[in-house]
């Protein structure tokens, strides 16, 4: 693969990290309505390029988009209702019950109603030939989606491995699909609307000169389609459960290390068919957004294995991951697609080597910046420009509530590090100090903008599995001063004008 290519596409820009889930909808959830285009004013007029929904994948228990049951599927949440009164799926009166405080995200409430909103809405549509023609196109994934997700209702939601063996095994489930049709045109409906929508917004990003990047998860959910579908693509038992799982190994943060729990891919396997799978997963990623940024990219090159079963992380392995092998085969079917490398955490040598080969850019966190004289995310040890420079991300604290709990050594060199210049806070030092970095693209999530701390802004606790994704913006969140702060930021760093 060409590792000269330029894969990011443009230079010294500046963008925010938003959740479209974090937009200020009216409906308990951001979504993909007048709020959504709000926010790209709010990009345009302030001089951004980039805008980070992170993933936009259905969720499930524990809410997560990064556990999701469909790796190719929308999120149903991100219907707009208000989308739907326009084109009369529902009424102005209806409409207007399933509004909800404009709070943090209740996902009970959600699940509860959302859903009883979708089937009413559904009731009324009439399939024309822009819904043939997405059907048809999107049937690589949308048939088997389609059917998990009714014979989830059928089994009212529970675990797709205790279902019966005529419908556990995907094969004998497709037989007897017929008896599921009316159900599968529902779930095949939910993605058509979502698409449209999601066009409609990326349609209007663009027209504003705005790039959107997405996350796709290097792992999907043992409870998904994707596992479901295609079980042979992972290491599984008889029964269809995982041999070994994936995770993070103890280190000073956690002494256990993290269980996630995702099953494993088989690689070997993978390789023999020219890692199909993920160029299929990439082609229908590259429908919902212009970059994607790979989570958790070190584990293409090395992978923590688990022993299914087990109750800690500590007793994993390092394992050969699929390496450069699997980038060309993307590269070779998508190569005008652009790709970020998420190489935070344990990085080995393996790691480097594969983001040399590959050519993506990689992130550099501030955060991680000031425990060490010579860090690699120090923006003066920054070895090229190819790489994304974060104030903070979705997996951290909020800048505000990090300085707050900064000491010793590591508040020294902050200190040292970061110009402040007078009436300024350290959150808007560390965002200035960010952009001014020679980083193509410097990255500020929207509650670093909003100095929010912890208790107001954090969007995910890794290894905690509750109160996650339930942040949102209040409505009143795009002031004037928030405006010009932002605007001034990127025209005082010559972030702002650049194409």
């Amino acid at each position: 693969m060409n590792n000269t290519k330029n894969n990011f596409g443009f230079t010294h820009k500046s963008g925010i990290l938003m959740p479209v889930s974090s937009l200020p909808a009216k409906y308990g959830i951001g979504d993909f309505g007048k709020c959504a285009f709000d926010f790209i004013d709010f990009l345009s007029e302030t001089a951004q390029k980039c805008w980070q929904v992170l993933p936009l994948n259905p969720t499930s228990y524990g809410d997560s988009p990064y556990q999701s049951p469909a790796a190719c599927a929308g999120n149903p949440y991100f219907i707009a209702p208000e989308i739907l009164c326009k084109k009369k799926l529902i009424t102005k009166d209806e409409l207007k019950s399933y509004e909800h405080e404009q709070g943090r995200i209740d996902y009970g409430w959600l699940f509860n109603t959302r859903y009883e909103m979708l089937r009413l809405a559904f009731s009324r549509f009439v399939p024309y030939e822009k819904y043939n023609e997405f059907c048809e196109k999107a049937s690589a994934w949308l048939e088997d989606y389609a059917l998990f997700m009714a014979l989830k209702v059928h089994y009212n939601y529970c675990q797709w491995t205790l279902w019966s063996e005529e419908h556990k095994n995907v094969a004998s489930a497709r037989e007897h699909k017929a008896e599921f049709e009316s159900e599968m045109n529902f779930w095949k409906w939910i993605q058509f609307e979502f698409m449209s929508e999601w066009r409609a917004v990326l349609d209007y990003a663009h027209a504003k000169n705005i790039t959107v990047i997405g996350d796709m998860p290097i792992y999907v959910a043992h409870d998904s389609v994707d596992v479901w579908s295609a079980p042979e693509q992972f290491l599984l038992d008889k029964d269809y459960n995982p041999t070994i799982v994936a995770g993070c190994p103890p280190d000073g943060f956690s002494e256990d290390g993290q269980l996630w729990g995702n099953p494993i891919y088989n690689y070997e396997l993978m390789a023999e068919q020219d890692f199909s799978w993920w160029v299929n997963r990439a082609r229908a990623n590259f429908e919902l957004y212009d970059i994607i940024r790979i989570d958790h990219f070190r584990g293409f090159a090395s992978y923590y294995a688990i022993p299914a079963g087990h109750s800690t992380a500590r007793l994993g392995t390092w394992e050969i991951g699929p390496r450069i092998a699997l980038f060309e085969a993307i590269d070779k079917a998508l190569p005008d697609s652009q790709i970020i490398a998420e190489d935070l955490g344990f990085i080995t040598e393996d790691v480097t080597e594969l983001l040399k080969q590959t050519g993506f850019p990689g992130m550099k966190m501030l955060h991680f910046a000031f425990y060490d004289e010579e860090s690699e995310y120090l923006p003066r040890n920054y070895p090229d420009a190819n790489c994304i420079v974060y104030s903070a991300s979705h997996d951290s604290d909020c800048t505000y509530t990090w300085y707050y709990n900064l000491n010793g050594k590591a508040l020294e060199r902050f200190k040292e590090e970061v110009p402040v210049r007078k009436g300024q806070t350290a959150t808007e030092a560390l965002i200035e100090f960010a952009m001014m970095s020679p980083a193509n693209l410097a990255m500020v999530p929207i509650q670093d903008y909003l100095e929010l701390p912890n208790s107001e802004g954090r969007i995910n606790t890794p290894a905690v599995a509750e109160g996650n994704w339930t942040f949102r913006v209040k409505p009143t969140y795009a002031t004037k001063k928030l405006k010009a702060k932002v605007l001034d930021m990127a025209q005082r760093t010559n972030r702002a004008n650049n194409e």
